[in-house]
């Protein structure tokens, strides 16, 4: 389906599932470490959310297994929790969630390094795909089109010899979790649909140390970069009003406790 305006009270239910979102997303960052699996975080992500009163928007999506992607590495995207899978230190590890509360969905992603990081480039790397997103999402208004903002991410990250993965996109959510139209990191501006007011996307820039390229690993599900490069990704799901956008999973305005 494509995405469309959204009423007050769907906006509502949005923000209150971002605000779900975000407060999983931060007790995820205070608690991966080193010795974990990536299914001991997913039974985190599954109890914080519990008592919050929504629901993991992504298990069972499509088949996929679990209530969040984990992504370790070189891998991505999509990655499936399993209990084999276990953190060392100097991981990039992306922590990508979904939420549904009142039948509205929300959908953000982080990437953290564990520990120390192997190597200066992996800190810059999560910076600047950070930073990308905010320049994506600085880029939005009432009738701005897609291509306006993937032009914007592209720009963000030309200073540097990244990977811009162009087979994964960002995209409409609300009602589902992904809805047209394909918003891609990548673009020239003043082309693609256009989008309006009260309508609600999900922009996230995904970024490699190497090339662009990625296939799906054997599980069906992870995708991995082709050159075994590692990667970063940042996502938030925005609100888009007259003359911006309004991020609906943001992490920086929940209460001390929520930290």
């Amino acid at each position: 389906m494509t995405t469309r305006v959204k009423t007050a009270s769907e906006i509502a239910a949005m923000r209150d599932s971002g605000r779900m979102l975000a407060t999983v997303l931060k007790a995820l960052k205070r608690q991966v470490k080193a010795g974990l699996s990536t299914k001991d975080l997913a039974l985190i992500a599954a109890a914080e959310l519990r008592p919050l009163g929504g629901e993991a928007a992504f298990k069972g999506y499509q088949g996929f297994p679990e209530v969040i992607c984990i992504s370790v590495n070189d891998e991505v995207v999509h990655g499936i929790p399993r209990a084999d899978k276990i953190i060392a230190e100097g991981d990039i590890v992306g922590l990508d969630f979904g939420v549904k509360y009142k039948g509205m969905i929300t959908d953000a992603a982080v990437s953290v390094i564990i520990g120390k990081p192997k190597q200066q480039g992996h800190i810059r790397l999560l910076q600047d795909t950070e930073a990308a997103l905010a320049v994506g999402i600085a880029a939005v208004h009432d009738r701005v089109r897609t291509g306006d903002i993937g032009f914007a991410v592209e720009q963000s990250l030309k200073h540097r010899r990244y990977g811009i993965v162009r087979d994964l996109v960002g995209h409409g959510v609300g009602h589902q979790i992904h809805e047209d139209p394909n918003i891609p990191n990548y673009g020239r501006a003043n082309t693609g649909p256009w989008l309006d007011k009260n309508m609600t996307i999900a922009i996230e820039p995904m970024v490699t140390l190497g090339g662009d390229r990625v296939y799906i690993a054997k599980d069906g599900w992870t995708v991995r970069t082709a050159d075994g490069s590692w990667s970063a990704h940042f996502e938030h799901t925005v609100l888009i009003t007259e003359d911006g956008a309004e991020i609906l999973t943001s992490l920086d305005d929940l209460p001390a406790g929520k930290q």
